[in-house]
């Protein structure tokens, strides 16, 4: 299994945050991730690369590859309306995810994922798994996975999702799971063995840490991480672990606590940073 990045964790830098300036550019990430982070590979939000072209992404591309870290999965930002009754509304969804899966070619990534914004019932099922289909058909043309991520309303549920899965069918959809998301769950650990087996892509995020009478010296204290990271293992998931840090302090170092957990619970061998 090897653990990536999630660019995401350092939004507020690459963004900017209130009144303060980024203070990252995207093209250094990736050597960041590889060389002061000790990971291998990137997810990317597209909100990231909102007005980007072929050239903008084609410099990123070969940032990525320089140091090693390539771009992986590209996430779109946005729930899309996938299966609305209007016509439009639900065509205007599918064209945009299908530009979505384009940019991840042109970057590189293996994958492009998506958020599903639907109520749950069956003509809204019926809805979104026509215009998925729509979209996999680019996605299969460029090589490119097509990843369904858990949502509220229609995907919420691992049975639901992965029952629109087998209604769309293909080799490449699948799902990107989120401990976070499953952390809500009414039990954790069955819902990510429900949906690891159809994922090509996982993120592993963490929301903040306390100090702890261990061996590390802190533990992860919204939920447990090292038996989230058991439960994919079980399973036989063998894809990338993207860590994505979404608390307070410091960034590097809540990446790094992470990291430290994962590897303990999965057994890799730490990588210096």
């Amino acid at each position: 299994m090897l653990l990536t990045l999630s660019a995401n964790t350092f939004r507020s830098k690459l963004l900017g945050s209130g009144r303060k300036k980024p203070s990252m550019e995207l093209d250094e990430l990736p050597r960041y991730a590889r060389e002061r982070l000790g990971l291998f590979g990137l997810n990317l939000d597209t909100e990231m690369l909102a007005g980007a072209d072929f050239a903008r992404l084609d410099r990123l591309r070969d940032a990525a590859d320089k140091a090693s870290c390539p771009c992986l999965v590209l996430i779109e930002s946005t729930p899309l309306a996938l299966g609305a009754g209007e016509e439009d509304v639900g065509k205007a969804a599918a064209d945009r995810m299908v530009r979505v899966v384009r940019a991840a070619n042109r970057l590189g990534c293996n994958s492009a994922a998506m958020r599903i914004d639907a109520k749950d019932d069956e003509d809204t099922f019926d809805f979104a798994a026509e215009r998925i289909r729509r979209i996999l058909d680019e996605a299969e043309s460029l090589e490119v996975n097509l990843l369904l991520m858990s949502n509220k309303g229609l995907t919420e549920e691992p049975d639901r999702l992965t029952e629109l899965i087998k209604k769309i069918g293909g080799f490449r959809i699948g799902t990107l799971p989120d401990f976070e998301v499953a952390s809500k769950a009414d039990d954790p650990i069955l819902f990510l063995r429900r949906l690891t087996p159809y994922a090509s892509a996982l993120t592993a995020s963490s929301l903040k840490f306390a100090d702890a009478d261990n061996e590390r010296g802190f533990e992860h204290g919204a939920y447990d991480l090292a038996a989230y990271a058991e439960a994919v293992n079980s399973v036989g998931y063998q894809g990338t672990l993207a860590i994505e840090y979404r608390g307070p302090g410091d960034l590097d170092e809540g990446v790094a606590r992470t990291k430290a957990i994962l590897e303990g619970a999965l057994g890799l061998e730490a990588v210096e940073q």
